[in-house]
């Protein structure tokens, strides 16, 4: 399955890109799960994903909780959590 992962704010910054599209392996079926399977991926996702707290999901441009299931050509954003003032 092939989808769309955006990255922004620190994310972004640590990746060091905003975007990318994925091939995804077979059991890469939620959010959860391709989370898990960036940050095997290695660097610099993993620091990148540790070093955030709790990182936020949306799933084509809908909020999104951890069981969210993917499709073929979904559109997977990536957020830490913002602070206003």
């Amino acid at each position: 399955m092939k989808v769309k992962v955006l990255y922004f704010a620190r994310l972004r910054e640590s990746i060091g890109r905003d975007r990318e599209e994925l091939e995804l392996p077979s059991g890469v079926a939620n959010v959860a799960a391709l989370r898990e399977w960036l940050v095997a991926r290695g660097e610099p996702w993993a620091s990148a994903f540790g070093e955030i707290r709790r990182i936020r999901a949306a799933v084509d441009q809908t909020m999104a909780t951890d069981d969210a299931a993917l499709r073929e050509g979904s559109e997977v954003a990536f957020f830490p959590p913002v602070t206003g003032g």
